[in-house]
């Protein structure tokens, strides 16, 4: 009764209310005013709404059918695995749909304790904490680990989660410019007067398709006593011999302390994050990274899907290594018709445009002809560096990938992007 009455008085009779007076006034001219500016520079971030499962193959709400999806993190297909989503279901049904509480408290089954010892076994190392997301865990780390008497030292063009988990921390921050290890040698000579010096990296960078030079990385950290911490979300799953990452890839898991991660894109698609390194560092987090302490654990079915992708990741490579022939016959086609692909050999590949205008009409000039891509533009990027990004699956087709080179062909030439 109360509820319903509630309701009723903000709705008021002409349903919504919005906030009355001088200052909210004031607040919604100056977000209009913001908002026309975004669109004013060709910015502006349109959700176009899906009508089926996440798949090569889309259906979009209002009548879209047939479309070709190149635009998501689904990279080995496990989105919509008949086996994950199975293993979905059943999690549901035996564990229920949340746990509507936080791990420490009554947050934490079974499930939840097997998957964090399988992601721990998968990378190689001693345990494993999960997160909602590894946003999340890459806001809990630094923070629970990095004190005023340490440093840490990121890639200028880290993802946004690490540079705001950076920045909720108490450490020397030191920043070097991308992949140059010069300017880390630099760096970590002056950041030697600190207590530990951690190096931050991703290991795949997602706007740009480049792979950290994790070899020169560790030769470094090694030689100036410092730790190595990288971001794995655009890498675990298909990058290595056996999909566990860049430092599989690279030969260096023996020297990479800490991986965080994500289960949100190739490994499922659903959600989640972690952490995985030493059992005392796990051990830590537990004890006070915010984002674990202060979130609902995660939902069975999430946990379910994970797990499931996990499970036939190490049963076989066949899927991670399906996505190194696909990968490399759009990047050579696309060269040869004369457009600039960031990145080299990842199945991320940033189509450079540069303008911000243009990368968004191509984009939508895709669209209309059956192609799903996004254009990518500030703050995403930086300025003068737009592109759209085509992100290849292990479960796309070659006639699917011959389809998206000729309708960028088309579009290109249309928008004068090719001669």
């Amino acid at each position: 009764m109360w509820c319903g009455t509630a309701v009723r008085a903000v709705r008021g009779a002409g349903g919504s209310r919005a906030a009355s007076g001088a200052a909210a006034a004031q607040l919604r001219r100056w977000l209009e005013g913001e908002l026309e500016g975004i669109r004013g520079a060709g910015t502006w971030k349109s959700e176009r709404v899906i009508a089926s499962r996440q798949g090569p193959h889309l259906r979009l709400a209002g009548g879209g059918a047939g479309i070709l999806n190149f635009c998501a993190n689904n990279y080995l297909g496990l989105a919509s695995h008949p086996q994950v989503i199975r293993a979905a279901v059943q999690a549901l049904e035996e564990f229920g749909a949340g746990l509507s509480s936080v791990r420490f408290i009554c947050g934490t089954q079974s499930i939840h304790k097997d998957l964090e010892e399988k992601i721990a076994r998968f990378h190689q190392r001693e345990d494993a904490i999960l997160y909602a997301s590894c946003f999340d865990a890459n806001a809990g780390i630094f923070e629970a680990l990095l004190t005023p008497e340490d440093a840490v030292l990121s890639d200028e063009l880290n993802h946004a989660s690490i540079i705001d988990g950076i920045r909720l921390c108490k450490a020397n921050k030191y920043r070097y410019k991308h992949m140059d290890m010069h300017d880390l040698e630099a760096k970590l000579q002056d950041a030697q007067k600190h207590r530990l010096r951690l190096v931050a990296t991703d290991g795949a960078f997602s706007m740009d398709g480049d792979i950290a030079p994790l070899r020169e990385i560790c030769q470094l950290a090694q030689k100036y006593d410092a730790l190595v911490f990288i971001d794995e979300c655009h890498a675990t799953g298909f990058l290595g011999p056996n999909g566990r990452g860049t430092d599989e890839l690279l030969g260096v898991m023996d020297k990479v302390t800490i991986i965080n991660s994500t289960l949100g894109k190739a490994l499922g698609g659903a959600a989640g994050g972690y952490t995985t390194g030493p059992k005392p560092l796990i051990d830590l987090l537990r004890q006070r990274s915010r984002p674990y302490l202060f979130s609902n654990s995660l939902p069975p079915a999430v946990v379910g899907c994970a797990s499931k992708a996990l499970d036939l990741l190490m049963e076989s490579n066949a899927i991670a290594q399906s996505m190194a022939a696909k990968t490399q016959r759009f990047r050579s086609k696309m060269t040869a018709a004369g457009f600039t692909i960031s990145g080299k050999d990842h199945p991320i590949c940033p189509v450079m445009l540069g303008d911000a205008r243009l990368a968004a009409v191509m984009a939508e000039d895709m669209l209309s002809r059956g192609i799903y891509v996004i254009g990518f533009s500030y703050p995403v990027v930086p300025k003068g560096k737009a592109r759209i990004r085509v992100q290849i699956s292990a479960v796309h087709s070659d006639e699917d990938i011959d389809r998206c080179v000729e309708a960028f062909i088309e579009v290109g030439r249309k928008h004068g992007a090719l001669p």
